[in-house]
């Protein structure tokens, strides 16, 4: 579905970007504004700042910044259309639906369709759960509590091969089985995917279940089937977009700081049990960037916890080589290895939460695990064998984005391999410029400001002053002229937008660097200047600027009609064929 602009703008106007960010992260009187610590990273000092006014955030620790929508996209993980209605539904608008395809009322209606059926599911499951003693007494024996298993919404399918047609309106309808909720077999009987196991609901960013993992009450065995089942693949549940627990552990990671990441569904509520409420699980995958980048929302420091075993350690290796492409040098992944003998369910359980803290404090940092891992087998004493470990880490190296890391990594492998950085770098083809160019500061020195970049700014700051510049006079081609020209079309036909509603507006126009100092500049505005005096000023500046290329325009067109084009420069060519003002004039 597109969502007309214009009805964008008027939401942003309306919403309170303060209310819509303070309900997540609570926010502090600063002054004129509001600040809290970054939700974005860690920090101790508070350089998160909201304003009422501009109705936009800005961190002046990692440059995040952006609109209420933006807020709830980068913070809560929605889509841009579930941000749009998420913020509709709390000014009461209503978004426009004209504007939708076949195709799109025919998904939207079926993503509903399994979403109800889902939630019936969920109900059905938890009620059959209170009746069930055998149910009752394995969570138990597991050590949960009813608390615990009310908070993760624990359920029970019962033996039987269509309970779930008493709860569900149409048990022949196809949503179910889209939903991953029904299986219909060769001969076209239909019969419930879940029976006799204990239910654990997965949930989206938005607390919606969107599918389900089963665990046998017993052993595993042919009547039983694998000791886990998981929803399979819909279009509402990608395991390798989702995070077992991730809902519920929000406010857990952000307040500690970290998360992390176990095998299971059982570690993931026997630690909540503990009082460790900061982790989650893969759901019957690898770990996957997707993943990594999900976390990197809520934290920086994320820490794998696998069996000491060696399906553990496979599966660490797996997450290790899966999260390279989504590395970045503020991130902190590490990997806590537990005795043979134990996985996190089991290791809690006998140690306790402090002994289970205690640990992740020794986890591996990434850096460590890699190198030990490639030359755990490798005594790297002949040339032979540092062959292979440069052979070996060559894929893993070239993955590496992050600027620091990938920079100190290299020279550590080449420490081990007996070789200097740049022999390194050159014998695997590693752009050693490009990553040197890439570790400079991201926050440069600014320039002074061009009279139409300070133009730009007093835009945003009044929009009411759009209707006293003349866009004849702008006649540059940069980014930011294109920036002052799309801004100038908005502010005359809206001069009410807030500054926010007037960045998001323009935000496909705008460099990533320029929307990061613009945004940096307005939060450090003093809203109560008087900017009429050098917004004249500007437009003098402007006026005789315009003139004098007119003017210089004029006299190459003159002296190209007497003397031919050859007669100029190339640059010269250039300024009068391709100025917006040459052709006018001629």
């Amino acid at each position: 579905m597109a969502i007309p602009d214009s009805f964008i703008q008027e939401l942003l106007n309306r919403v309170d970007i303060v209310d819509v960010i303070d309900g997540s992260v609570p926010l502090k009187k600063a002054g004129a504004n509001y600040s809290a610590c970054c939700p974005f990273h860690n920090e101790k000092t508070p350089s998160f700042t909201v304003s009422p006014t501009k109705q936009f955030y800005h961190c002046f620790g990692c440059g995040a910044h952006g609109t209420a929508l933006g807020f709830l996209i980068e913070y809560q993980g929605l889509g841009f259309v579930d941000a749009v209605h998420e913020l509709a539904k709390r000014v009461g608008m209503t978004v426009p639906q004209e504007t939708r395809t076949v195709q799109d009322v025919a998904a939207q209606k079926a993503a509903v369709g399994m979403h109800e059926a889902l939630q019936l599911a969920l109900g059905y499951y938890r009620g059959e759960l209170k009746k069930s003693d055998k149910a009752i007494a394995y969570l138990k024996g597991r050590g949960l509590s009813g608390e615990v298993a009310a908070k993760f919404q624990i359920g029970y399918a019962p033996s039987g091969w269509q309970n779930l047609s008493s709860v569900l309106p149409d048990y022949q309808s196809e949503t179910l089985t889209a939903a991953g909720l029904v299986i219909a077999n060769e001969q076209g009987r239909r019969y419930d995917r879940f029976r006799d196991r204990i239910m654990f609901p997965i949930h989206d960013q938005k607390g919606q279940v969107i599918g389900f993992g089963g665990r046998v009450l017993g052993g595993e065995g042919d009547d039983a089937g694998p000791k886990y089942l998981n929803s399979p693949e819909t279009p509402l549940f990608q395991k390798g977009h989702e995070l077992y627990g991730l809902f519920i552990a929000r406010r857990a990671i952000r307040e500690s700081g970290r998360v992390v990441v176990v095998e299971g569904y059982m570690d993931v509520v026997a630690l909540a049990q503990y009082g460790i409420g900061y982790a989650v699980a893969a759901l019957g995958t690898a770990t996957t960037p997707f993943h990594i980048t999900k976390l990197m929302r809520q934290t920086d420091d994320i820490v794998f916890c696998f069996d000491g075993d060696a399906a553990g350690r496979k599966a660490a290796w797996r997450a290790a080589m899966n999260s390279l492409p989504a590395l970045t040098d503020g991130l902190r992944l590490s990997f806590l290895f537990l005795p043979p003998e134990h996985d996190p369910d089991s290791y809690v359980r006998e140690h306790g939460k402090e002994a289970f803290e205690q640990a992740l404090q020794g986890a591996l940092p990434l850096s460590q695990y890699l190198v030990e891992k490639l030359s755990e087998e490798n005594d790297l004493q002949s040339q032979e064998s540092r062959v292979r470990f440069l052979n070996e880490a060559e894929p893993i190296l070239k993955q590496i984005q992050a600027p620091r890391l990938g920079l100190l990594l290299r020279k550590r492998v080449a420490e081990l391999a007996g070789v200097s950085l740049e022999e390194l770098e050159s014998s695997l083809g590693l752009k050693q410029t490009a990553v040197r160019r890439a570790m400079q500061p991201a926050r440069a020195s600014r320039k002074p400001p061009t009279l139409v970049r300070r133009l730009i700014h007093m835009l945003l700051m009044r929009p009411g002053l759009a209707v006293r510049l003349e866009t004849r006079l702008l006649v540059g081609k940069t980014a930011e002229d294109e920036v002052l020209r799309r801004l100038l079309e908005l502010a005359a036909a809206h001069p009410h937008m807030t500054s926010a509603a007037l960045l998001h507006a323009v935000r496909g126009d705008l460099p990533e660097q320029l929307r990061t100092e613009l945004s940096a500049e307005l939060m450090e505005s003093d809203d109560t200047l008087e900017l009429e005096e050098e917004f004249a000023g500007a437009l003098q500046q402007l006026q005789i600027t315009w003139e004098r290329q007119v003017s210089t325009a004029a006299e190459l067109l003159m002296l190209a009609q007497e003397k031919g084009l050859q007669a100029l420069t190339p640059e010269q060519r250039a300024l009068l064929q391709g100025s917006r003002w040459g052709h006018a004039k001629s």
